[in-house]
């Protein structure tokens, strides 16, 4: 019996394992990509409320590329919301160079504000 045998049928190779000719399978290349925490967050989301589409999306390969787009949309709108929060209430550097600790409460108060912001409209929706 061949080691390798070629159906032409569905253009496969087989290869022989033991008794069985079973199909020579391997996953497209991707490129890797850098999934951060947002991304990260959603990935655990979708993995315990919504499992058919996380079950979908790994089995066709587009989980990474849909996690990368989701971690660097919230990015930008996390980013977007701390500049906008930090104008609308004054948050400026002279006021970090006079009064560092208003500085630090304030700034801690407007990431946690676009934190949620960004969990609550983007991540676990």
């Amino acid at each position: 019996m061949d080691k390798y045998i070629h159906n032409e049928q569905n253009g496969l190779w087989y290869e022989l394992q033991g008794d069985y000719y079973l199909p020579c399978l391997k996953l497209p290349e991707k490129p890797e990509v850098h999934i951060g925490i947002w991304g990260q967050r959603h990935r655990r989301y979708l993995k315990g409320h919504h499992k058919a589409l996380y079950t979908s999306l790994l089995t066709s390969g587009k989980l990474n590329s849909y996690l990368a787009d989701i971690d660097q949309q919230a990015e930008e709108m996390f980013s977007r919301l701390i500049n906008q929060l930090s104008e609308k209430e004054g948050v400026t550097e002279a006021l970090k160079a006079e009064h560092l600790m208003l500085w630090v409460q304030k700034m801690n108060s407007i990431r946690n504000t676009a934190m949620e912001v960004v969990s609550n409209d983007l991540i676990y929706a």
